[in-house]
């Protein structure tokens, strides 16, 4: 049975993302500070996971990814559900995140922004797979 629950261990979070994708920098150009933390666990393996933080007085998700094996079963969109119910609760209009499947996140109701109109989280232009593999959109979804 799959469980999601909220957990403070954000460091057992962030290889899981980056197995899944995601990229990682040790050095954030602006201070980010968690709000909560998610995991999905099945057996006690870890299958999901979504961080919700705020950079420059926003909520943004940091972080969200489903093992391969789990995609295609709703895993992602309770996840999101999960944070952005915990944002609505403490009081943010809107919620950004930079996405990789942008298509995704439009079904969720999320829409595509120009990059001044977000937090300054876009840290892509100096990934080597910015442009090449990778297209991402700065997106917000008001609440």
């Amino acid at each position: 049975m799959i469980e999601i629950h909220t957990t403070d261990d954000y460091e057992k979070l962030v290889p899981f993302f980056m197995e899944n994708g995601l990229e990682f920098s040790e050095e954030d150009p602006v201070p980010t500070d968690l709000v909560q933390c998610w995991e999905a666990v099945e057996d006690g393996r870890l299958i999901g996971g979504f961080v919700l933080a705020k950079r420059e007085g926003r909520f943004i998700c940091d972080g969200i990814a489903v093992d391969p094996e789990y995609r295609k079963r709703e895993l992602g969109r309770a996840l999101l559900g999960e944070g952005l119910k915990e944002a609505a609760a403490r009081g943010a209009d809107s919620v950004y995140l930079v996405a990789r499947a942008p298509g995704f996140f439009r079904r969720e109701g999320f829409e595509t922004v120009e990059r001044n109109e977000a937090p300054d989280f876009f840290e892509c232009l100096t990934c080597e797979q910015y442009g090449v593999s990778c297209h991402p959109e700065v997106m917000r979804r008001h609440l």
